[in-house]
């Protein structure tokens, strides 16, 4: 049986086991769920700023906001200027600190600079480019004195004005191929510098090819970055990462310093990156920047064109070639920027293909039709043939911006072409109303029928038939409280060289006023010296035979009831001179006789003032001859005085600089005769002008080749002397005979019967045929003193003091011509001979009106201004402006000479060779200007081969002032060969002057309203007073040495009365002994010589003279004082003879000049 017994159940049962969540891992979840929430939201505020970029817009625009800059007057400390970049380095940037340098040592003072806020200084401190509008197209503007353009150019020539005007399928070209979605409007702060995904994948290509390093990698610049390396990176060069970087965040900044919406810069880039886009450079044009001047350049095809045709819908047949030829050639051009060197050079086929490939995904994205992509294709991409056709910029400066650019261009140390592109902006003194009206008028007298409506038609002026080859050239001067300012200076030749300031011009009878300047500023002196003495101790001074202007001096003083020195200049002026032309001049080495235009002058004996008024050469002649003479007894220790005492020992000391002196002439005209030649052809040469001859050929032979055994000489002979049969004792006796040891060089050339110095000079050269001229005169110094051995022979005396007396001549000329550099002379020296004075030396016509402007401002001579103001960068954080500053003049000229010179001056216009002048000028009231001025007329010839005739050029001049403020010059000339047919003379300038009174009158009275605009805060320059052996400043402040124009400063020798000298006359039959005789057969010197020889020509009015005949010996009165002795002469072209001329001198006679 069975009972339900109940299971007993435990008192307590066992919980089931409860899971305990611990406090860090629901931590640690929560830090991941954030951390991935953050992720997310990061993901996303990332992706949206890379869509919007607005976080980098506020931020960066608030920054940029800071980096600010002001400008101030007077100097900043607190600028910082480019060091690099191709941009900065075009215009000018990086030469800031430099030119501030050089303009303040040249008369300028800085008036302007920008500061630099602290923010902007820490930002660039960093190296990082400052924010700022760049210009995209500018240059060098020139403004005339009331602030009107003379000048403007523009670089890049070509190129958009604004983003409207590129063509749509241009722009999108361009952002196809570098940066797609500069021009989103839907993201309108869009940081530009940066295309994250193209980035991206430039950094992924740049990891890849660290591992493969043929890897294909694309770069990840925008055309932000780009505009950033090709404008400011050194050598527009990307050289690194760090680089990169710069210009990443320069071009960021750069974007929002306008705020925060990007669009218009993002337009701005595309604007800025079409126009100044870097392409290389082509021959005769320079660098090829933009779009415009690449097509123009590389493929000569019209700016404007290109873009009418890019504007227009598609069209078909030929103006559908047309685009298409137009878009393959942007294309190009935008592929080329990735390697324009190589692009646009060598790499032209490979440029091609590019260029097909990106014309075709340019029709896969939808920017060019079908169409226009098989236009492009079918047609080749030809580029310009820069040979044939050379792509130069058209440029027409005008004359007076010309030397205004070439001044500027000095003082900055840079060239034109890189002035002309430099941001910069220059007033000038220049009038432009009035210099474009001159042009105007000048240009006009090559048309017949307005010459002659000018009376510039007849004898003596101009022939209809020839008009077109005359030139003309003015220069106009205003003398105003600051300094002589240029209003015009202009010319009518098509060339760039400057007759005014660049020529060097026989100016015939001009020379005269320098001359008559001379004469009085040492009448001054001497009453300086002597006016205090009375009668008896006047007569108590010693005064050298030859030295008649002191005589004169003195006898005036003693005798004058008026001692003062303006009296003493009138009596100067009134002193009478010889025109007789019957005199022989021994001077410049040799023996010159000079003539008078006018026959009837030469029986006449007229005061210098008369000679000035109707330009008698003679006077003026024997005038210099005085002024010489003085000179040579000035000279402290009176080197004259040698000339008396055979046994000084000054006397070898003058002779071997003569010898040096005339060794060197010789030397420098053989060196002509074989420049250029072979070894070989130089020894032909030479024995070419030998009579042959055994004993001569073997001389020269052993000379220029002596380790040759006796075979090649025999060789020689018989190559040399044809069927002469030598024997083998004959070559042998003649082989010893001429020995190198058995002559020295003087009797070498004998025995060769050729000029010693030749026969070295060949032999140099042969082994030297490398020598340099300079080289090779070095190396004569020894050989030059020999060859004039004979010289320092005692029984020589009479040629050894006429050689002394042509170095004391050389040495009086010196200080003359230090005396005309303190008034202007342009030149470096004066032809040491009396025909200076009649204009052999030459001159400048803007140094003559120089001088001019010195007559009329009583001595002081101002500087000379053609610019007053430069600026540099307007309107950039580098902007610096520069003012003249006032104006300092120099005392060069007692007053007293000045105002009788303007009196003589004023009797030329009178009564004179200019007086068809007088009455011409009268202002607006009626009142007269008072008129003054000297005329000049040269006539230019070549010397070839001691032949004279060729013309080089003929010149007619005027130099003149007109009023107390204004002077200037005028010159009418013709250039060439065939200057030989004009018969103009300076009656020419002086009726063109009067002719152009109309033009000129109104801008000639003071306060005119068409005058030019006051410089403001310039006082009256101070007269400075400076001795005559006081060292002058240079008075164009503009200059320096070293600049364009302008002349070194000069140092003055006092002026002393020396005690008196006999006359070194001497025999006249002494012979001069030749270093060594020339054969009939020898070469002379002047056979190689080429030379201008000054023939001075008359300047009188048009109605007056006729043609004179060569001069001739006619008795009449000569005021010459002792005769300085005339040495004979020996065959022509040795050393004892008459040295022959060099340039603007002649030995001989001189053609009768005004």
């Amino acid at each position: 049986m069975s009972s339900d017994v109940p299971t007993p159940q435990p008192a307590l049962q066992a919980a089931a086991p409860r899971r305990r969540i611990r406090p860090f891992r629901l931590f640690g979840a929560l830090i991941l769920i954030l951390v991935l929430v953050a992720l997310v939201a990061g993901g996303l505020l990332l992706a949206h700023e890379l869509q919007t970029s607005r976080l980098q817009a506020r931020e960066i625009s608030r920054f940029a906001a800071k980096l600010d800059y002001e400008r101030v007057a007077g100097r900043s400390n607190a600028v910082r200027y480019p060091q690099h970049g191709p941009f900065d380095q075009r215009l000018g940037y990086t030469e800031l600190p430099r030119f501030i340098e050089r303009l303040e040592a040249r008369g300028f003072e800085l008036t302007a600079q920008t500061r630099f806020s602290p923010d902007l200084l820490d930002y660039v401190d960093r190296g990082l480019f400052p924010p700022y509008r760049e210009k995209t197209r500018t240059g060098l503007d020139v403004l005339d004195c009331r602030a009107g353009p003379l000048y403007d150019f523009r670089y890049p020539y070509r190129g958009y004005a604004d983003f409207a005007a590129v063509p749509p399928v241009v722009a999108q070209a361009l952002l196809f191929i570098e940066n797609r979605d500069l021009l989103d409007e839907s993201r309108p702060m869009l940081n530009p510098a940066v295309d994250w995904v193209r980035f991206a994948r430039a950094a992924a290509a740049q990891v890849g090819r660290m591992v493969k390093e043929d890897l294909d990698a694309p770069g990840g610049s925008t055309l932000a970055t780009q505009i950033e390396k090709y404008r400011h990176s050194p050598d527009g060069i990307t050289y690194d990462a760090r680089e990169k970087l710069r210009q990443m965040v320069s071009a960021s900044v750069r974007a929002y310093r306008e705020g925060e919406q990007t669009l218009p810069v993002r337009r701005n880039l595309v604007l800025d990156y079409l126009n100044t886009v870097p392409l290389s450079a082509a021959p005769g044009h320079g660098e090829v920047n933009g779009l415009g001047d690449g097509l123009w350049v590389w493929f000569g095809a019209d700016f404007d064109r290109v873009n009418e045709l890019l504007s227009a819908p598609d069209d078909e047949g030929d103006t559908l070639k047309a685009q298409g030829l137009a878009m393959r050639q942007v294309v190009a051009l935008m592929i080329a920027h990735r390697r324009p060197s190589w692009y646009l050079a060598r790499g032209r086929e490979e440029l091609t293909r590019t260029t097909d490939a990106y014309l075709r995904l340019l029709t896969e994205a939808g920017s060019i039709s079908a169409a226009m992509r098989d236009a492009a294709l079918s047609q080749p991409l030809l580029f310009r043939d820069l040979v044939a056709n050379p792509a130069v910029l058209p440029a027409n400066p005008g004359k007076g911006t010309t030397a205004v650019r070439a001044r500027l261009a000095g003082m900055l140390g840079t060239s034109l072409y890189s002035l002309d592109r430099l941001d910069a902006e220059v007033d000038t003194t220049l009038h432009g109303g009035l210099q474009q009206a001159v042009g105007a008028y000048l240009n006009r007298l090559s048309d017949a029928d307005f010459a002659r409506s000018q009376g510039l038609i007849g004898d003596r002026m101009l022939n209809p038939a020839t008009l077109g080859a005359v030139r003309y050239s003015f220069t106009l001067v205003e003398r105003t409280p600051g300094g002589n300012r240029v209003r015009v200076q202009t010319d009518t030749t098509d060339q760039p060289l400057d007759i005014n300031e660049g020529s060097k011009l026989e100016l015939g009878s001009t020379a005269k006023l320098r001359v008559l300047t001379t004469y009085l500023e040492i009448v001054a002196e001497l009453h300086g010296r002597l006016a205090e003495l009375d009668v008896p101790a006047l007569r108590q001074v010693e005064v050298a035979r030859q030295d008649n202007l002191t005589r004169w001096a003195i006898d005036h003083l003693a005798t004058a009831s008026d001692r003062s020195l303006p009296a003493m200049l009138e009596a100067a002026l009134e002193r009478r001179f010889s025109a007789s032309p019957a005199e022989n001049f021994f001077t410049g080495g040799g023996v010159h006789t000079f003539g008078n235009f006018n026959r009837s002058d030469d029986a006449r004996e007229p005061t210098l003032r008369e000679a000035l008024q109707a330009s008698i050469n003679l006077p003026f002649v024997r005038l210099m001859r005085e002024i010489v003479r003085h000179t040579m007894y000035q000279v402290p220790g009176s080197t004259a005085r040698l000339m008396e005492d055979a046994e000084d020992p000054r006397r070898a000391e003058y002779l071997a600089r003569f010898a040096d002196r005339e060794g060197q002439t010789f030397l420098r005209r053989f060196w002509r005769k074989y420049q250029g030649r072979s070894p070989e052809e130089m020894r032909t040469l030479l024995l070419d002008g030998l009579r042959p001859s055994a004993e001569r050929l073997a001389a020269v032979f052993r000379y220029l080749e002596p380790e040759a055994p006796p075979e090649a000489l025999a060789a020689f002979l018989g190559r040399r002397l044809g069927d002469a049969q030598l024997s083998e004792s004959r070559i042998e006796q003649l082989y010893s005979r001429h020995a190198p040891e058995a002559f020295d060089l003087p009797d070498r050339g004998y025995v060769a019967r050729v000029h010693p110095l030749e026969l070295w000079l060949v032999g140099y050269r042969m082994r030297n045929p490398q020598a340099s001229l300079s080289e090779t005169v070095a190396a004569s110094a020894d050989e030059r003193q020999a060859v004039y051995r004979w010289l320092f022979r005692t029984r020589s005396r009479s040629a050894q003091d006429s050689r002394i007396f042509t170095m004391l001549e050389v040495e009086a000329f010196l200080d003359i011509h230090r005396r005309w550099a303190r008034l202007g002379y342009p030149f470096g020296h004066l032809v040491p001979s009396l025909a200076t004075a009649l204009g052999s030396s030459g001159d400048r016509p803007a140094a003559l009106a120089e001088l001019m402007g010195i007559i009329v401002n009583d001595g002081v001579r101002l500087s000379t201004r053609r610019i007053d103001r430069v600026r540099f960068a307007t309107d950039t954080p580098y902007e610096i402006a520069f003012s003249v500053r006032p104006g300092v003049g120099e005392r060069v000229m007692a007053p007293e000479v000045a105002a009788a010179l303007r009196g003589a001056l004023s009797d030329v216009v009178e009564s004179g060779t200019a007086r068809r002048l007088a009455g011409s000028f009268r202002l607006a009231d009626g009142s007269a200007l008072t008129l003054g001025g000297k005329t000049g007329t040269g006539d230019n010839r070549i010397v070839i081969g001691g032949r004279p005739g060729m013309a080089l050029n003929r010149t007619a001049t005027f130099v003149f002032y007109l009023g107390p403020h204004h002077f200037g010059s005028l010159t009418a000339y013709v250039i060439g060969p065939n200057a030989a047919a004009y018969r103009f003379t300076s009656g020419l300038p002086v009726q063109i002057l009067k002719s152009m009174a109309p033009v000129l009158v109104p801008h000639l009275a003071p306060g005119a309203d068409i005058a030019c605009l006051p410089v403001e805060d310039l006082p009256l320059p101070l007269a400075v007073p400076a001795t005559a052996n006081e060292r002058a400043v240079p008075v164009d402040e503009e200059v320096l040495p070293g600049d364009a124009g302008g002349s070194p400063p000069v140092e003055s020798a006092p002026v002393m009365v020396e005690p008196p000298l006999p006359d070194p006359a001497q025999s006249a039959t002494e012979g001069v002994l030749p270093a060594a005789p020339l054969s009939e057969g020898g070469v002379a010197p002047d056979a190689a010589d080429v030379g201008v020889v000054a023939s001075p020509v008359p300047d009188i009015p048009a109605e007056e003279g006729t043609d004179a005949a060569p001069p001739r010996a006619r008795a009449g009165r000569i005021d010459a004082g002792p005769a300085i002795p005339v040495p004979p002469t020996a065959e022509p072209g040795l050393p004892g003879s008459v040295p022959a001329p060099g340039p603007a001198e002649s030995a001989g006679t001189h053609p009768p000049a005004e």
